[in-house]
């Protein structure tokens, strides 16, 4: 089922599977065969991702199955057999639920996606001398620039981001000027971005 109904476009990644990004070190003990459909609230946080997208990227957005499974590196992008998915751990969106809320899942699905959009199109504020993680930052700081969550809800973003960084573990003081970046860049005001603490 392709929950992500909203992205237009197939992700055109190598054919074998292989995680691109995970929030998470355990993304080996993850089985595919335990992919199931997601919940409906993690549905409807994707849909808030993608009403975002479409002002981004408009008939050029990436296609991105979703799916739930307790194996799952937290959360993680893959692409297998040329197309996109990405996967979550129930347990893990609990947790950060708890902490952050609706907006610390979206900006976490936000940075996932962002690999997706870096793969499949191109944009004058990201740099090429940045490496992929900084990249999706920068594409989630946009997405998150296009939901216009306030200042309350991108600071819930931008904490849950920092205490779930990719596997690379970029640090975050070289995350944090990517995501700005590509906040501002899309229209976000940077007095929203620049009140975290």
């Amino acid at each position: 089922m392709r929950a992500c109904a909203a992205l237009l476009l197939a992700i055109a990644w190598s054919a074998n599977a292989e995680v691109v990004c995970a929030l998470g070190s355990n993304a080996a003990l993850y089985k595919a065969a335990s992919d199931q459909r997601p919940t409906s609230d993690a549905l409807q946080l994707a849909t808030r991702v993608n009403s975002a997208l479409k002002s981004i990227c408009a008939d050029h957005c990436p296609t991105l199955a979703l799916f739930r499974n307790p194996t799952a590196a937290n959360i993680m992008v893959m692409a297998e057999h040329g197309d996109g998915k990405l996967v979550y751990s129930p347990q893990f969106l609990s947790m950060v639920y708890d902490g952050f809320g609706d907006d610390g899942i979206v900006a976490l699905i936000a940075h996932e996606i962002g690999h997706a959009l870096d793969a499949t199109l191109g944009a004058k504020f990201i740099r090429d001398s940045w490496a992929p993680e900084l990249r999706a930052d920068a594409w989630a700081g946009c997405v998150l620039a296009n939901i216009n969550a306030g200042a309350s809800g991108l600071q819930s973003s931008l904490a849950a981001l920092q205490k779930y960084p990719p596997a690379s573990a970029t640090p975050w003081p070289a995350r944090a000027p990517a995501l700005r970046t590509g906040y501002t860049q899309c229209g976000g005001a940077a007095a929203n971005f620049d009140r975290r603490k």
